[in-house]
């Protein structure tokens, strides 16, 4: 049996409006460093149409540096595999929550949590589309030389979904734009029941 696993990660993040800390600043203790014991790192939260995100989900603690708002860390993990010349390949879209945080949760607004959580589903969007791939792929997958082509077909996949997330950030500026963002939010969903077939089980 042969089998590889790749995985490419996008950080999505929203700018602040006003004043930011200054780089050179005093950054908050890292978790784990005081004399509390570390807490172990929250597991990837995998997408779902049921479960969506919530304040709590977005652990890390940002550098006193940052100019951002809050920042997304998503990611597709895709593999694949031939076990006696049959191939089978798993997508997966990922949150990962010990990578995203929100700057100030006191300034936490349901307008900054509706674009991040976009920035999520916009994953999912490309995980789907990594799916409908992989049943063309699957049907003239030659296992003698499965990663060269598999890598190639999941390239340009991520290679398209970090357009599409760099786009969303730049039409929408950061969420900012509330036209834009209900049109990417309403253009996200269709695209998501378009690809409906090729959703993960839930």
């Amino acid at each position: 049996m042969f089998s590889f696993l790749t995985s490419f990660v996008v950080v999505a993040a929203l700018w602040l409006q006003g004043p930011v800390a200054k780089p050179g600043q005093p950054a908050a203790p890292a978790p784990g460093t005081g004399t509390q014991p570390a807490k172990p790192a929250a597991a990837p939260i995998p997408w779902s149409a049921t479960r969506r995100l919530a304040i709590e989900d977005f652990q890390a603690r940002p550098k006193s540096y940052e100019k951002l708002a809050a920042l997304t860390t998503t990611d597709i993990k895709a593999g694949a595999a031939c076990r006696d010349f049959v191939f089978t390949g798993t997508v997966q879209a990922t949150f990962d929550p010990a990578l995203s945080w929100f700057r100030d949760p006191k300034n936490f607004t349901p307008q900054l949590l509706r674009h991040e959580q976009l920035h999520f589903d916009i994953t999912e969007v490309y995980a789907r589309i990594m799916r409908q791939k992989l049943v063309v792929f699957q049907a003239k997958a030659d296992c003698a030389k499965l990663q060269p082509a598999f890598n190639n077909l999941t390239k340009g996949v991520y290679a398209e979904w970090d357009r599409e997330q760099n786009r969303f950030d730049a039409e929408t500026n950061h969420g900012l734009n509330t036209v834009k963002q209900d049109y990417w939010e309403k253009q996200t969903q269709i695209k998501l029941a378009q690809l409906e077939a090729f959703a993960a089980p839930q």
